[in-house]
């Protein structure tokens, strides 16, 4: 199964985050991911101003592990769960404080962090579209399960804090306890930020002991030497920003693969070429030997004929690699990822981004594209461009379930596209517009003027074949807004 999140990331900066589920009975799990891109013509995006290379620099890709699913309540209730992990590998660093056994107690504290940064994350989503008359029996569980977790944490400092653990590994300990504190708290503050917008009396009690929880981990942090978010010391907190995201890096550093990147059909290129200067050879030599032997050796016929056959020998052997080159754009991808966990393959991923000709756009994505008849007029004096960026990915089950001992579904490939190269020729964002006014007759106001580009998302796998439709809307300020259609 496919699915996807496009959001947006910054002002000129789009988000798409693909979620490739493999099934956990079939051990050879292959997608196909298309992003059918129209943009409007006045844009003057095309083949000749807007090349493969510009749109990889524009366009910045990871691939990580999805994140194992747990409720919270399994992370702070369940004997056999996350906290079994990480005790098993405190105690073994403890004993015997080997290379694997240092490596196994970073990895559990990482994927600790990991797995519960996602469940608060789902759990505070699930409590803001809670009805009224669930809220605080939700409220209550979750400010129950987080403070169970807070303190099964902390009392792991016991497990390591013996003479065989040196320095070091007690500071990564110190690195999972301020970034589970500052996650806690982060996600606190977005439930009472949605507790705000139902009815402030009967949310009060609640926000109060919201409030409690985060006053207390706050005096933590500061009784640790952690940093905290201060009302008017500026560059306390952007250092603190800073500190943040080194510490999410450092939390979700596991997650992500190693990636063998390279050029795709490299061998068969080069093969292609060879027989391209093989055809443009045969063709001059053949000219080369008709002329000497009508002619004969050392005659001016032959002089010219070998000077013609040179000067026609390049362009046929151009001519033939660009039909080569073509025929292989639509077998071959721009790029091959191999994916792997350590030194275990676990699959790959190729990438291909081409223009595609209005009239070779299938009818199923035109369809799902919906011009109504006065866009579709505009757009085809403008002549909308089609940029199609196209994704496969194949993951072996088997593999995937050697490299880890939590329930991994598959992997997330994280895209990040800026749009600064589109905005280039875009007029300026302020257009002005006339209202009546009694007093002066009439007043000037401002609306934003807005490009439109239109994603077509095609998805395809086993069991699984669908078309979803997003809008973009620019303008020269950055991206606006991203919407489902």
């Amino acid at each position: 199964m496919i699915e996807e999140v496009i959001k947006i990331h910054d002002r000129h900066s789009a988000e798409i985050k693909v979620g490739f589920v493999a099934r956990k009975k079939q051990e050879h799990n292959f997608f196909s991911f298309n992003i059918w891109m129209f943009i409007p013509g006045s844009l003057d995006i095309n083949r000749h101003t807007y090349s493969k290379s510009d749109f990889y620099r524009d366009t910045k890709s990871n691939i990580r592990l999805i994140t194992p699913v747990y409720i919270l309540r399994d992370i702070a209730e369940s004997d056999k769960n996350v906290f079994s992990h990480l005790e098993k590998a405190f105690r073994a660093l403890a004993s015997q404080p080997t290379r694997t056994h240092k490596s196994l107690y970073e990895y559990e504290i990482k994927m600790f962090l990991s797995i519960l940064k996602s469940s608060l994350r789902e759990e505070i989503a699930h409590i803001n579209r809670a009805s009224d008359t669930d809220l605080e029996f939700l409220l209550m569980q979750f400010l129950r399960h987080t403070r169970t977790i807070i303190e099964k944490y902390r009392k792991l400092y016991e497990l390591i804090n013996v003479p065989t653990i040196d320095g070091q590994h007690m500071e990564l300990y110190r690195y999972g306890d301020e970034f589970m504190s500052n996650s806690i708290e982060y996600h606190c503050f977005r439930l009472m930020r949605g507790l705000t917008k139902r009815n402030k009396k009967a949310t009060e009690d609640l926000q109060l002991l919201l409030h409690e929880l985060i006053e207390k981990e706050i005096r933590y942090r500061r009784e640790k030497g952690f940093p905290v978010a201060s009302l008017h010391d500026r560059k306390n907190n952007n250092d603190l920003i800073y500190r943040l995201s080194s510490l999410k890096k450092y939390a979700e550093s596991h997650l992500f693969l190693n990636i063998d990147k390279r050029k795709d059909g490299i061998l068969t290129e080069q093969l292609l070429y060879s027989l391209a200067a093989g055809i443009s050879m045969v063709f001059a030599t053949m000219v080369a030997f008709s002329v000497q032997q009508k002619y004969g050796n050392f005659t001016m016929p032959l002089f010219v004929a070998l000077v013609v056959s040179y000067m026609l020998k390049d362009r046929i052997k151009d001519f033939a690699r660009y039909y080569f080159a073509h025929k292989m754009g639509s077998r071959y991808f721009d790029h091959k990822l191999k994916m792997r966990i350590h030194r275990q393959p676990i699959g790959w991923e190729r990438e291909s981004m081409d223009f595609i000709a209005a009239g070779k756009v299938p009818v199923e994505i035109t369809k799902v594209r919906n011009r109504t008849s006065f866009y579709a007029s505009n757009t085809a004096v403008n002549g909308e461009k089609v940029l199609l960026y196209r994704t496969r990915m194949y993951i072996n089950r088997k593999q995937l379930d050697q490299t880890n001992n939590y329930p991994v579904d598959g992997v997330n490939s994280i895209i990040r596209f800026n749009v600064l190269q589109l905005m280039r020729n875009m007029d300026n964002a302020e257009f002005p517009l006339f209202c009546p006014d009694e007093k002066d007759g009439y007043q000037l106001v401002y609306g934003e003027k807005l490009y439109y580009i239109n994603l077509v998302i095609q998805k395809q796998n086993d069991d699984q074949a669908e078309l979803i439709r997003y809008r973009m809307a620019i303008s020269r300020k950055g991206i606006q807004l991203i919407e489902k259609m």
